[in-house]
């Protein structure tokens, strides 16, 4: 019954079915493992103490940044170079900017420096100055933002001194020394009262390290990559049954082989213009009126089917007179004219035969 499993037709099916589910539930495994580990990263972080309250180490021995250093205070040393805003980011539901200033080290790269936020448009806005002179700074250290990240603007076209992305691959190209692929922002505001109102920048958890929406994502793939694996074993199951059905059907004689081609000519023969009609049509074209009763009537009176038969000119059939008569319009034949030279065979129909 099942032999048709190994025709050509289902071949390609069971390869299409043995290379589908395992490919299905090996994606369902890779995004379960991607959730799992967020959920792991989550707990560690919550069980390990707050990264500001450990001490402070120089930057280089930080470097380079991940989910363990991210928020580890970091120290570096230098003056204060360039200063860039930093338009469009939040802080408790506010709208306002960065204030990002470049460090020069003694080892001639710059370290990006948020010195504090302030509300409002970066266009013509009014901001400290920096401090002069060597400083060194001691700030929650992040690692570069990418298209990914909060509040970051890729749609590009700012006025001048202004970045949508604090990131050494924006920088070096306004600058014309390296950059550090990494940045602090201060958690004081600067010594001396020269912040002028600016509030601290909290640091941001590292990527990929909490239950946030993208976590759940994953969670979300896991089970559609399983259900897609289910569907296409159902779906091959349900083609099996149906198909040996019709086999079973074909072996017992439900369904002829060949009824669907034999029943094709009898619908192609079936019309109006067909030589088969049956009575039914064919006394439908007859002209109303002329039944079998009213040609009975209309015979004279006494002569029957012999009488008629005797009384014919021999060699005139039936068929001969139905050939020869002409037609009239309504479909019946007409009486011919009659001849003056033929001869009088009434007084031979009437004459008795003994």
């Amino acid at each position: 019954m099942y032999r048709f499993l190994l025709t050509p037709r289902w071949w390609g099916i069971n390869l299409f079915v043995v290379l589908a589910i395992p490919f299905c539930v090996f994606m369902g495994t890779w995004q379960l493992g991607r959730f799992e580990d967020r959920v792991q990263s989550h707990e560690q972080a919550e069980k390990a103490p707050d990264p500001r309250t450990r001490d402070a180490k120089p930057l280089d021995e930080l470097l380079p940044v991940d989910k363990v250093t991210s928020g580890r205070p970091a120290t570096a040393t230098g003056t204060y170079a360039d200063q860039f805003l930093v338009p469009g980011r939040e802080l408790e539901d506010r709208q306002g900017f960065y204030i990002l200033n470049l460090l020069r080290t003694d080892s001639g790269k710059a370290l990006p420096v948020v010195r504090g936020w302030l509300p409002g448009s970066a266009t013509g806005a009014r901001v400290p100055a920096a401090p002069e002179g060597e400083v060194t700074v001691t700030g929650d250290l992040q690692a570069s933002e990418n298209t990914h990240s909060d509040g970051v603007n890729v749609r590009g076209g700012l006025p001048s001194g202004q970045i949508g992305m604090i990131s050494a691959a924006t920088l070096v190209n306004l600058v014309p020394y390296d950059v550090y692929d990494a940045w602090v922002t201060l958690p004081e505001a600067e010594a001396g009262g020269t912040g002028g109102g600016m509030e601290p920048v909290p640091a941001a958890a590292p990527e990929g390290s909490g239950l946030d929406l993208k976590a759940f994502q994953n969670l979300g793939y896991t089970g559609e990559w399983f259900v897609f694996a289910a569907f296409v074993l159902f779906m091959w199951f349900r083609l099996v049954r149906r198909e040996a059905e019709a086999e079973r059907d074909i072996a017992l004689g439900l369904v002829p082989e060949g009824a669907p081609a034999a029943a094709a000519p009898a619908a192609k023969g079936a019309g109006p213009d067909s030589d088969d009609a049956g009575p039914a049509q064919q006394d439908a074209t007859a002209p109303e009126g002329t039944g079998p009763a009213q040609q009975d009537a209309t015979a004279p009176e006494g002569t029957g089917p012999a009488q008629q038969d005797a009384t014919a000119p021999e060699g005139t059939g039936p068929a001969q007179e139905d050939a020869t008569a002409p037609a009239s319009p309504e479909g019946t034949p007409q009486d011919a004219p009659e001849d003056p030279s033929a001869p009088d065979y009434g007084d031979v129909a009437r004459t008795p035969v003994r």
